[in-house]
């Protein structure tokens, strides 16, 4: 067989990424992965693999390289629980790729994850390459990995510290490929977690929720003041369950008072990202695995407005 058919071959394959060279009866090629996610750069492998095997007999050697990409983690936290915080960050993550990032999810709520619920990604399960987890595809092309995808349903994980670090480390530096941001679903609070994700692996920035209610804003404020002294900006908060419009009546009441987070952004001098109000559809929606932002309605209006100004944030950082 000739170098030119088995070059022809091998571009059909692969195009640009692949460069060959020819040693007497060897081939050796170098394939840029650069961008693909672990499935994608094993296909791609394996179909070069098969194209030269067309066009030469001798010896074929496939060497697979990818330049590191600059990768921004935005984290979702809140200082206590049931303040809708997941679902902000799911509803996030899909805003911010329809706006043209390149986004993954991360659910580090180790204890409590709710990612696959939410992304209609029950039932996935990550692949591993070297110990290196492949994150999962979900119908929003927003790929992601939760502790909830590793674990038998309704198992409950009595963890300590070191263990849950060692997870978080296992999701956060799994092979994100093209991603350019990754959204950290974090858990409620300022313990191991959090400490581990602001040591170890420096987010870009922070988003807060939380309800309108005062004790709720307390926690908060708890949130914002660890984030502050680790050095991380805290890019806005977002005031959760703001409001509910009787779809009887129409009568606007705020079960959960109204205008909390907002007067304790300006208080603090940060940014008020806006407010998602407590409608029955973004919570049936979110049960069904159908986060209102990826669809067109006005439930998705909200998110779409808080990734905007999000999106802003990253564009000057």
């Amino acid at each position: 067989m000739t170098q030119d058919v088995t070059i022809a071959a091998v571009r059909a394959a692969a195009g640009a990424r692949a460069t060959l060279r020819f040693e007497g009866t060897r081939a050796g090629i170098v394939l840029d992965a650069t961008g693909l996610s672990g499935r994608e750069r094993d296909a791609l492998e394996a179909a070069v693999r098969a194209a030269a095997a067309q066009g030469w007999s001798g010896e074929v050697r496939v060497v697979v390289t990818a330049e590191r990409v600059a990768r921004r983690l935005i984290a979702v936290a809140s200082g206590k629980g049931g303040v809708g915080k997941s679902t902000l960050a799911a509803n996030l993550a899909i805003a911010l790729k329809a706006r043209g990032r390149r986004v993954g999810l991360v659910d580090a709520d180790i204890y409590g994850p709710s990612q696959p619920r939410l992304m209609a990604a029950e039932d996935q399960r990550p692949t591993a390459k070297d110990k290196v987890l492949d994150p999962v595809p979900t119908p929003y092309g927003v790929p992601m990995l939760s502790m909830g995808q590793l674990v038998e349903p309704g198992r409950a994980l009595a963890w300590r510290g070191p263990m849950v670090a060692g997870a978080l480390t296992q999701l956060v530096e799994a092979e994100w490929g093209a991603t350019d941001t990754l959204v950290l679903d974090l858990p409620p609070g300022t313990g191991d977690v959090q400490l581990t994700m602001i040591q170890k692996h420096k987010p870009t920035g922070a988003v807060i929720v939380s309800t309108p209610q005062d004790l709720a804003l307390i926690d908060a404020t708890r949130a914002i003041d660890l984030f502050d002294k680790a050095g991380i900006p805290v890019i806005g908060l977002v005031e959760n369950m703001a409001g509910y419009v009787c779809p009887h009546c129409g009568e606007v009441s705020d079960p959960f008072g109204t205008g909390g987070a907002e007067a304790t952004a300006a208080r603090l001098g940060l940014p008020f990202l806006g407010r998602v109000p407590l409608a029955i559809g973004i919570r049936t929606a979110s049960d069904a695995g159908q986060p209102p932002a990826a669809g067109n309605g006005a439930d998705g209006a909200a998110f779409h407005s808080i990734a905007g100004q999000v999106d802003d944030w990253l564009s000057r950082h």
